[in-house]
């Protein structure tokens, strides 16, 4: 009876032709390398700051140095690296915010909602108000030593100092200020000012403070709303008036403008009336100077013609004029004497004809 045999091949693992027990070491070398590099190594972002904490030996403590982006190697258990933002952080006093948090919103890590800050006015009444705080990390080694840890300076520093210096400074204003864009400003920049020499000392720099809303309670504002409309119809009226007084102040410029004009009119019509009449007068004066002057020359010429004829001689003249006018007369010869005969100069023979 023929019996057979199975082999069982037991699989070895090689590296580039290593046997298996070189390449396991290889492999547990780079792993510890890995390892170790990234227990030993600390990774700084460019918008973080480091400070270097060492727990033992001669120079424990927390150092003064500050170090910037990039690696650096922190032993494990000897020293620790702690990490601070650089950037600008914002402290978002809104309710609305908290609200959404609560509902599982998600800010990134530099934006933090508080709760908004219910003051009482110097008058006595409620105002709920929406700030908006902007400030950064200037020391972290103050920060860190004075403080604490992580961003515990968020709520023990910021959150509670912008809580009491706002309600300070922003409960002096008067209901109506904070309808008053001026005066809310400069209250929230006094508030900044303030902020930023208590926080100082702290390591932290306030940039800005920004009132972002405000509400009063139902009672005042319906108040309020009522007296601001009772403001604008005062403001409306005196605008008004102002008005009428400018239109009639319009209408008596106008009324003068267009007096002064017919005034100015008629004069210069009357100038001009004057003007024709005056030419009137010249023209009439001159045609009678040239009719005159030709009277006398013909008076001149009459004259002197008489006195022409009665010189010697002039009977000689008045034959060349006779002569003259009787160019071209036909001659007819009549009887003067007899039966039929004419005598020219018997006028009264001759109207008898007649």
């Amino acid at each position: 009876m023929a019996t057979s045999t199975t082999r069982l091949r037991v699989p070895t693992f090689a590296i580039a032709g290593l046997p298996f027990g070189i390449a396991a070491v290889v492999l547990f070398t780079l792993f510890a390398v890995v390892l170790g590099w990234f227990t030993t190594t600390v990774q700084i972002a460019p918008d973080e700051f480091g400070v270097r904490q060492v727990y033992l030996g001669p120079g424990k403590g927390v150092q003064r140095e500050i170090y910037g982006p990039g690696t650096h190697v922190v032993l494990p258990g000897y020293e620790r690296m702690h990490l601070f933002p650089r950037d600008l952080q914002i402290l978002d006093i809104n309710d609305e915010e908290v609200a959404w948090v609560k509902q599982g919103g998600v800010f990134p890590e530099d934006y933090v909602v508080a709760p908004s800050i219910r003051i009482q006015t110097s008058e006595g009444y409620q105002v709920q108000v929406d700030v908006t705080v902007i400030y950064r990390v200037i020391d972290p080694y103050t920060v860190l030593t004075k403080v604490g840890s992580g961003r515990i300076y968020e709520t023990k520093i910021v959150q509670r100092g912008a809580d009491q210096i706002l309600r300070q400074y922003l409960g002096r204003l008067d209901a109506e200020d904070f309808y008053n864009e001026t005066r809310r400003i400069a209250a929230a920049e006094a508030a900044r000012k303030q902020m930023q020499a208590e926080m100082s000392q702290w390591g932290v720099q306030v940039w800005g403070v920004l009132v972002r809303g405000y509400a009063y309670d139902e009672r005042y504002q319906a108040a309020i709303e009522q007296r601001k409309i009772q403001d604008q119809n005062v403001f409306k009226n005196q605008a008004e008036a102002i008005s009428a007084s400018r239109e009639a102040e319009k209408n008596r410029v106008i009324a003068e403008g267009q007096a002064r004009i017919a005034v100015e009119g008629e004069r210069g019509r009357a100038e001009v009336r004057k003007i024709d009449a005056d030419a009137d007068l010249y023209f009439r004066q001159r045609v009678a100077e040239g009719q005159l002057k030709v009277r006398l020359a013909e008076a001149e010429g009459t004259r002197l013609e008489n006195t022409a004829l009665e010189q010697a001689g002039a009977s000689n003249i008045v034959g060349l004029e006779m002569a003259k006018a009787l160019s071209g007369t036909q001659v007819i010869v009549l009887p003067t004497s007899g039966p039929g005969a004419v005598n020219p100069l018997d006028l009264e023979s001759m109207l008898r004809g007649w």
